[in-house]
Formats: C-alpha cells, sequence, structure tokens
C-alpha cells in the first residue's frame, strides 16, 4: 500500500502571518469570532482533515506596545473552552490544544484532556510545551523564566504523572449496576501516589480512562531536549524546518532516537509547519505572498525578530547585517539557531530578516494545487514527513483554497483519504490505543 499525507491544521491563532487580517477580504475579526471558528473547523471536517491544531501563548505583553497594537494574536480564546465548544458541532476531526509542562499542574491537565477525550469522543490532543516565552513567566508569579534544561526535565516527569492519571481507572471499572447498586469497582481503581523531584500527585483523577486511553501526545521542540522528550514520548510531531534537507535530517535523527527508548518510530507522525498559498499560477500565488508580506509594519516586524532571537534587536542597525556575538537566550534555543542560520545563508541584513520575520519565516508552498501536490509528494516520499500541519496565509480564502483546490489533487492522486475509516483520533492517524500500565488487558 503507497504512503498517504496526513493533515493538520494550525488554527491559534487562525495565521501565523502577521499581515493576515489586514489580507483585502480578510475576516480581521477571524481569531476571536466563534462564528467563523466554527465555520473553519466544519469545512475542514468536510475536507477530511486530521485535526484542528490550536496552540497557545500566555502572555500579551511580549513585544513594545507600538508592535503589539497591530497584532491580532492580542486576544484569543482560551483553547479548551473553544475546542470542547466546537466537539458538539463535529463528528470526526481531531481536536488538539496546547497544554504548559511549565505554568499548570499535572492534575488540572488530566483532567481537563480526559475531559474533551469523553466530550468529543475520542478527539482529543495534548501539545506537550514548556513554555518559551519568558514574559508568561510573569503572569504566574516568577520575576524570571525557568531554565531551559529545568522545564523539559519538569516536562518528562509531567508526562508521566499526566499519563498515570489516565490509568488511574481499569478501562471496564465503571459498571454501573443498578440492580446491586455498585456504580464502580474498586479493584479496579489505581491510586497512583507519585513522589518525584518535580511533583507530588496522589491520585487517582476523578474521570473516567479517556476514550483513546491517552489522548494523542503532541510534541514541538527541536532543541536537543525537545527531540528527546518527542522520542520518549511524541505521538504527533509539529516540526518547523525550513527546506527539505533540514526536514530530512529531522525526521532522522527524531525518529532515530526511538528505539533506545522502546518505541517504534512508525508510532510517531512528524508533521512540519507548511504555509500554503494557492494561484492559479505560481506567479499569482507569489503574488499573493508578496502583497501579504508588504502589509507588515517594521515596529512589528522588529518586535517578531527580538521574539524569535529571544533578545531585543530594536537597537540593531536596520541595513546591516546580524551583530556578532548576540547573547544567549533561555526561550527558544532551536528558533534562535533558526534566525542565525538563515541571516547566514541568505546573507540578510537586519530589516531583511525582520520582514521575513515579521510576515512568517518558516516553510511556504507557494503555487498551484499541482506545484504542491508534488512538493508534498516528495517530502512524504523522501521520508521528510508523514504529512503538514497546514498554515493558512488569510482566512477564509486561504483555508478555502486548501480544502477546495488543494485537497481534491491530492485525493485525485491517492495521497490523501476521501472519507474518515474510524472516528478517533488514534484511528485517523494510524496509532494504537496505549495499554493500562496498572490494568493489562
Amino acid at each position: 500500500m503507497s504512503k498517504t499525507l496526513h493533515l493538520t491544521a494550525f488554527m491559534r491563532p487562525v495565521s501565523l502571518h502577521t499581515g493576515a487580517w489586514r489580507y483585502p477580504g480578510a475576516y480581521a475579526d477571524a481569531n476571536f469570532n466563534f462564528g467563523h471558528l466554527k465555520s473553519f473547523i466544519q469545512k475542514l471536517e468536510r475536507a477530511k482533515f486530521d485535526a484542528f491544531f490550536m496552540a497557545d501563548h500566555l502572555a500579551v505583553l511580549n513585544m513594545p506596545v507600538e508592535a503589539l497594537k497591530r497584532s491580532h494574536t492580542v486576544t484569543s480564546f482560551e483553547p479548551f473552552t473553544l475546542l470542547s465548544a466546537l466537539a458538539a458541532v463535529t463528528d470526526k476531526i481531531g481536536l488538539a490544544a496546547t497544554a504548559s509542562t511549565t505554568f499548570d499542574e499535572p492534575y488540572h491537565v488530566a483532567r481537563r484532556f480526559a475531559s474533551l477525550d469523553h466530550i468529543s469522543g475520542g478527539r482529543a490532543a495534548w501539545n506537550i510545551v514548556t513554555t518559551s516565552n519568558p514574559d508568561a513567566a510573569r503572569n504566574f508569579g516568577l520575576s524570571e523564566h525557568v531554565e531551559h534544561g529545568e522545564r523539559y526535565q519538569r516536562a518528562r516527569e509531567f508526562f508521566d504523572v499526566v499519563t498515570g492519571l489516565w490509568d488511574s481507572f481499569a478501562d471496564d471499572a465503571i459498571i454501573r449496576d443498578q440492580e446491586s447498586g455498585i456504580f464502580f469497582d474498586p479493584e479496579k481503581l489505581h491510586v497512583l501516589d507519585h513522589k518525584g523531584e518535580e511533583f507530588s500527585v496522589r491520585g487517582p483523577l476523578n474521570i473516567a480512562r479517556p476514550v483513546q486511553g491517552w489522548p494523542v501526545i503532541v510534541q514541538a521542540g527541536q532543541s536537543e531536549p525537545g527531540k528527546q522528550l518527542a522520542a520518549e514520548t511524541a505521538e504527533l510531531v509539529f516540526a518547523a524546518p525550513r527546506d527539505l534537507a533540514t526536514a530530512k535530517a529531522l525526521y532522522a535523527d527524531i525518529k532515530g532516537r526511538m528505539p533506545a527508548a522502546g518505541r517504534n518510530p512508525a508510532h510517531l507522525k512528524i508533521l512540519p509547519a507548511a504555509m500554503i498559498v494557492i494561484g492559479d499560477s505560481v506567479d499569482e500565488a507569489k503574488a499573493k505572498r508578496a502583497h501579504l508580506d508588504s502589509l507588515v509594519h517594521y515596529d512589528s516586524a522588529i518586535a517578531s525578530l527580538s521574539i524569535a532571537l529571544g533578545h531585543d534587536a530594536s537597537g540593531f542597525d536596520p541595513d546591516a547585517p546580524l551583530p556578532d556575538n548576540i547573547p544567549d537566550t533561555n526561550a527558544s534555543k532551536s528558533g534562535r539557531a533558526q534566525v542565525l542560520r538563515l541571516a547566514e545563508q541568505e546573507k540578510l541584513t537586519v530589516r531583511q530578516l525582520a520582514q521575513r520575520y515579521g510576515g512568517y519565516a518558516g516553510l511556504a508552498l507557494i503555487g498551484t494545487p499541482k506545484t504542491i501536490a508534488d512538493e508534498m509528494e516528495t517530502w512524504l516520499n523522501e521520508e521528510a514527513s508523514d504529512g503538514f500541519t497546514c498554515v493558512f496565509p488569510f482566512l477564509p480564502q486561504g483555508l478555502d483554497d486548501v480544502t477546495e483546490k488543494l485537497v481534491p489533487e491530492l485525493q485525485r492522486r491517492g495521497l490523501f483519504r476521501k472519507d474518515y475509516e474510524g472516528s478517533t483520533l488514534r484511528e485517523h492517524l494510524g496509532l494504537s490505543r496505549p495499554a493500562n500500565r496498572f490494568f493489562p488487558a
């Protein structure tokens, strides 16, 4: 059987491009309008997407006000609240949400995702993040951000606690025997009683085991500890390589670590983020991207570059190269490394680099449905990805172009499903249901 693509949609913010809300015909309020978001997810479900993926950020004051006032991400729904509402108006599409292991507690996260999995009939996914944004720390009683290595150490133990809590009840523990008056079998309830370096959690969870056993585990970090965490825990990786060669190396690296962790590489799907800009011709698609980029003000651009670098770039000479010896960061180390690599490879000035990051600096597939399908097929066949996390340039037209033009081309080639074969996200992704560690079948 030939390989097929998996497709998820990156939907918080609804577009990663800073200029998206200003594009002609775009919904300026798309990021904070439930009616629009409901229509988006229903279109994605009709197109048979695997999942609707919501990132999250825990700080607003993470850039200068002159840049912040131009940002469409300043107001967004809390992911669990929104996904719970969207679960009620969809039937099959997966619902993936970010929850931070740095600023949350395992019991809270385990409850929320177990609830979402039951409410949706088995469609939940947890994107594990350690939160790279140092401004978020100030919203949780900290004057300084937690150190990078410590964040990942905490995340690893956090995962063990959450998954242990999901296994609190055996699958058949809740018997509801009305005649005898026995609601559940106490022999099939496990008290976790976890005591570790980071957490002390008694348990058990006060929710029956999730429909999927565990919601699907998603991970996005590309630093060394991030890749190791993915190899040990993740079932879906949201990655951000900028080209085919980098993607192939990342794919081989993460999957190559899995056997040592006792895992089968086939049990992990790697879906790089890709902004997809479609035109009737390649030139038309390039013109759309150029116009979109032109809508980004320099104030926003330099703030975005500063965030990516983990260092204030506002004082740099706009028309000179990046200065040497920019201090290391406690934010995203892989993101900073990507900026420095791009600046060096393309010999960009600060202004040019900022314009790239102010709009969208990641992988972009720009062309016709045929040329983009060609690229996707190459990435799949050359083991650079198992599919893509689709980033839309503007809404609703950018999403409609993908669902109405690109998806039919992929289906025509046999590269993407024409209908769902199952009802849970694990079934969509071809992932097995994890056994309960405390109650083997």
